[in-house]
């Protein structure tokens, strides 16, 4: 006896877990790969090179969206894609113990990044496909949150559990409280240079060569503070501490040193011309002449190790985030140097006048196992996440390939694809409302964080880098959570023609907020988490009409295509904006500027006087 197919299943069910498997390989390419080559020993320049180039298959993914729609059904590419996702995620943790580990492991990337894209074409269209306009209205709040969690467990869970991995599977750690103090002594330089390690019993085992450091507040002069740190890293260097990166240099032929090839061939000459054509005609007036003081700590080996070399990462564990670690975040002991101390530097916000303290932690591990480990996990999550959507997943009747409807040639129809969208009624007026909804947002994104680091004298707030975590990791994410489900959720019983203007007047004018923060300059912490959290919460309420006015014009034939392609001009209405932002900026001042911003809501609110939405969509029926 055939089993009935289930078409229709309770979308709390499967939206939820959908979208966080539609996150959670985007942070591990974008974010966590970052992190894993940095702890693996390979260059800053290559690992900015060749992670960014595994942007590629999300911005060019509409160009094969129109396959996804041809070929197969969307619950088929989801599920094969999730496969595919654990296959590679396997990939990764199956080449990092290899010598050429960075090329292949490159490779699995590449096959995770596409393969991410491609699923993300697939989920999108199945939700369209899936949910009726109600229902697709009222959890268009839960998949973004659900997306934003896949994000933060991957910047976040994964990296912790990778970090204990690292730290959990080698030496002892050993730890070093620093003190910010008010008062004009300072421990700055410690007589290291002349100090005598003498092997320690017991098992090898990391030594903090002192308990405790403390650093005035006080402010110094910028030579002050360069004139250390160039001796550390002159010592580290000296004494081979730092690990060994592996870049792919080329040697310049003028200066005769090798350089990465990206240096020698993108970014010198890029830089070049940028200055030769676009730099300042007359010197710029600094307004800060001092920077937080700067403190050294040291480490070192119990005993000479047997073996391998050990590697050390030394890190921020508890405490006040303004007092932050500038350099020397990973050093290497081997038998050469155990018995000398590796150095690091730690420096204070400048903008920190009470007295504080942090702890730093040096651990030490199997670093490579402890990656292996991590991947491993992905993998078996994203395998799992394939077996529960294999059958919780349901079967719409609309879930079909489109090439199959007419029996039309797939090479005809793949460029039919493209012409359809261009082709559908208000196109002109569809692409502007896309371009233009977030022109305020996109700018206001790239500056409200340095407006309020930025010191007073400058125009700023001078918040520290601890209360601008704080206002936007805690306080901005609750607000930015609760205005998404507010929104799909009001969205759902009035219909999106209905919330229009308001989602619009939500995203633009709790930008206002900048503009009295600006002016104001308040001293009140609370009063600036308030602002930001109605800035946060506006604009998460308010996009709920912008994904929604995406699926609304993408309905209709290759819907999932379509919407694919709307995608491409969201991110192009927000990369525009933003690249010439901090120049405007820099000309006119933070107050002008966020009147500027507030002022940019005008296109949009004149497009919106020409969008035409259907009263029905998004609203529940009566039946």
């Amino acid at each position: 006896m055939e089993v009935k197919r289930q078409k229709t299943r309770n979308p709390w069910a499967w939206v939820p877990s959908l979208y966080f498997a539609e996150g959670m390989p985007y942070v591990v390419v974008m974010t966590v790969s970052v992190i894993m080559y940095k702890r693996m020993g390979i260059s800053n320049a290559d690992i900015a090179l060749y992670t960014s180039w595994l942007y590629l298959p999300w911005v060019i993914k509409p160009l094969w969206s129109p396959v996804v729609d041809l070929v197969k059904t969307k619950r088929w590419w989801i599920v094969s894609m999730q496969v595919l996702l654990g296959a590679a995620f396997a990939g990764v943790a199956f080449t990092i113990p290899l010598p050429g580990f960075f090329q292949y492991t490159l490779a699995f990337l590449w096959l995770l990044a596409f393969s991410s894209a491609t699923h993300d074409i697939a989920a999108d269209g199945f939700y369209m496909i899936g949910l009726d306009e109600h229902k697709q209205a009222f959890f268009v709040g839960i998949r973004s949150t659900f997306y934003r969690l896949a994000i933060l467990t991957g910047q976040g869970l994964i990296v912790i559990l990778a970090g204990y991995l690292e730290s959990s599977t080698g030496l002892a750690s050993a730890s070093v409280s620093v003190k910010a103090i008010n008062r004009v002594e300072n421990q700055a330089m410690t007589g290291f240079q002349n100090f005598h390690i003498i092997p320690e019993a017991g098992p090898l085992h990391l030594v903090a060569g002192m308990e405790e450091l403390e650093i005035s507040t006080n402010v110094v002069l910028p030579a002050q503070a360069d004139s250390i740190l160039h001796f550390v890293k002159e010592w580290n260097t000296k004494h081979r501490f730092y690990p060994q990166e592996i870049p792919q240099t080329v040697t310049n032929s003028e200066t005769g040193t090798e350089v990465s090839w990206w240096s020698e061939n993108v970014s010198g000459p890029l830089g070049q011309i940028l200055q030769k054509h676009f730099g300042p005609t007359v010197p710029v007036k600094k307004l800060e002449q001092t920077v937080g003081n700067v403190g050294v700590v040291y480490f070192h080996l119990s005993e000479k190790p047997k073996e391998t070399p050990v590697a050390v990462n030394l890190s921020w564990k508890s405490g006040d985030k303004s007092i932050q670690l500038l350099e020397g975040s990973r050093f290497v002991f081997d038998k050469f140097n155990w018995n000398q101390p590796a150095l690091a530097v730690i420096q204070l916000d400048p903008k920190l006048k009470k007295a504080s303290g942090a702890v730093f932690e040096a651990t030490s591990g199997n670093i490579t196992f402890a990656w292996v480990t991590v991947f491993f996990i992905l993998s078996g999550l994203l395998v799992g996440l394939f077996l529960f959507h294999r059958f919780v997943l349901p079967r719409p009747a609309g879930d079909r390939p489109a090439v199959t409807q007419d029996g039309r040639s797939p090479f005809s129809e793949f460029f039919r694809t493209f012409a359809l969208f261009f082709k559908k009624e208000h196109i002109g007026v569809s692409i502007a409302f896309l371009l233009l909804f977030r022109f305020g947002e996109a700018q206001l994104v790239k500056l409200a964080a340095p407006f309020l680091l930025d010191a007073r004298e400058a125009g700023g707030l001078g918040l520290t880098t601890g209360e601008v975590g704080l206002v936007y990791g805690t306080i901005g994410m609750i607000a930015l959570t609760v205005g998404g489900i507010l929104g799909g959720w009001v969205a759902s019983r009035q219909g999106l023609k209905y919330w229009l203007w308001w989602m619009i007047l939500a995203v633009n004018l709790p930008n206002g907020v900048y503009v009295f923060l600006a002016y104001a300059l308040p001293d009140s912490f609370i009063t600036i988490c308030i602002a930001v959290a109605i800035e946060q919460f506006g604009y998460s309420f308010g996009f709920t009409a912008y994904m929604l006015y995406m699926i609304y014009i993408s309905e209709g034939e290759h819907k999932t295509a379509h919407f694919a392609i709307t995608t491409g001009f969201m991110a192009l209405g927000m990369m525009l904006p933003g690249m010439f932002s901090g120049w405007l900026q820099e000309l006119i001042g933070y107050q002008h500027f966020f009147i500027w911003v507030v002022v940019s809501a005008i296109p949009i609110l004149v497009v919106a006087f020409f969008v035409k939405i259907k009263p029905e969509f998004g609203k529940k029926l009566k039946e």
